[in-house]
């Protein structure tokens, strides 16, 4: 295992710990403020970083911590609670088809939730691995002409990494929110609907049991939303990364040019073999990632195709009610949002891979060279035609093309739908 450099910091503390969850934030800032620099870590690392605040990252390291695994017996016995009472919920709310989508739509996601919770903890050492790999391969500087194109490349995608990441955080965050001051509007005592032994959540008959209800939901919606944030920032910089490594060979190769003109074969030979065993890591870090995240992409595919599909068609069904309709848009354009940013990932490293080709091409010079250094390029070239994807068999590969695909499927379901209802 290839082991990233790795800050210390104090287990406990509340300044610590936010210092920490928030360090993505302030590193990019300092990025804007000095173009100069670079960033410390990957963007992996930092959401790796964000989980271990939050104390639900199941690695060999936090399992062995007592306070870390009172802490996972608690949260493990307030979610299986929340889980239940939501499905008694849903059994409850069967004659009203509004409520009854609104319940499955928040199961989904919470199966999703728990599903993740399930994989980090079964696999959180694996997916350490890939992270240090990572890791390493940003803090790897080889020093020549293309340093600076290639410290500039690793930056403009931190920030883009880190851009969408906020978004994505501000969205989430507004969503818990609303969520959370749902009763206060809508005709309903909690945030979300569930049902109790006891009519425990009737705040009529039980107003202290009924407000110890809304505080743990509240809770535990604000805590699992903002725990997936770090969770799919962790999953999808992975490929993020893997994007930036491509897009670092690219001005390497095109770099070669250079070698070619200060007539040193020797030197120029040790390069092409190091670009060629750089781009065979890159390749084999993909397979690793797909492989790892088979289990979560295509949940993930498959949860958010039901939950478009499901929340359009409540919304529409709830069309005479705007501020039940409005909750079920908010969800959609999430959902929408989560795939989209998935897809357009996927895109960006398949289209990077083919630029490995072109860069390889752009360095050949056929009249200088050994037949060694010819047949080497020509392999890079070769291996390039091929783009790396983002897939788990057998669902398409994450790209905008398959993402428009399933926005056709979801609209053709909801339109058998609303026929078989008229």
């Amino acid at each position: 295992m290839v082991g990233g450099p790795r800050d210390r910091h104090s287990a406990f503390g509340l300044k610590s710990c936010w210092n920490r969850f928030i360090g993505v934030f302030l590193d990019a800032r300092g990025l804007l403020s000095d173009p100069k620099m670079v960033n410390r870590h990957s963007l992996a690392y930092y959401s790796r970083d964000q989980m271990k605040v939050m104390g639900l990252y199941v690695n060999s390291e936090e399992k062995g911590q007592p306070l870390r695994r009172a802490w996972h017996v608690f949260l493990l016995v307030q979610f299986s609670a929340l889980y239940a009472s939501m499905f008694y919920g849903l059994l409850k709310s069967l004659d009203d088809i509004v409520e009854t989508g609104r319940d499955l739509a928040f199961m989904l996601g919470m199966f999703f939730i728990v599903f993740k919770m399930v994989f980090f903890s079964l696999y959180a050492d694996e997916v350490d691995v890939l992270i240090d790999i990572l890791e390493a391969s940003h803090h790897a500087e080889v020093k020549g002409p293309g340093t600076e194109a290639c410290r500039a490349i690793k930056r403009h995608h931190f920030l883009l990494n880190v851009g969408l990441d906020f978004v994505w955080f501000v969205a989430v965050v507004v969503f818990v929110v609303l969520l959370i001051v749902t009763p206060f509007w809508a005709d309903q005592s909690l945030p979300i609907h569930a049902v109790f032994p006891l009519e425990l959540h009737d705040p009529a008959k039980h107003p202290i049991a009924h407000l110890v209800i809304y505080v743990c939901q509240s809770f535990s919606m604000a805590y699992l939303n903002i725990w997936l944030v770090a969770t799919e920032g962790l999953s999808i910089s992975l490929y993020g990364q893997v994007t930036t490594a491509l897009s670092v060979l690219c001005v390497e190769l095109q770099q070669l040019r250079h070698f070619w003109g200060d007539g040193s074969e020797d030197r120029l030979r040790l390069e092409l073999t190091r670009l060629v065993g750089t781009h065979q890591s890159i390749i084999l870090i993909v397979d690793r990632c797909n492989q790892l995240f088979h289990g979560p992409l295509i949940m993930q595919m498959t949860v958010n195709f039901l939950l478009v599909s499901l929340s359009v068609f409540e919304a529409l069904m709830a069309r005479h009610e705007p501020k039940v309709a409005a909750e079920f848009m908010v969800l959609m354009i999430l959902a929408l949002g989560h795939l989209s940013l998935w897809s357009k990932f996927g895109d960006m490293m398949s289209q990077q891979s083919l630029e490995v080709a072109h860069a390889a091409y752009e360095a050949y010079d056929p009249s200088v060279g050994s037949k060694r250094i010819h047949r080497d390029i020509a392999f890079i070239v070769r291996r390039s035609q091929r783009p790396l994807i983002m897939r788990a068999s057998p669902f398409p590969a994450f790209n905008l093309s398959n993402y428009m695909a399933i926005l056709n499927q979801c609209y053709s379901i909801l339109t058998l739908l609303l026929k078989t209802l008229d």
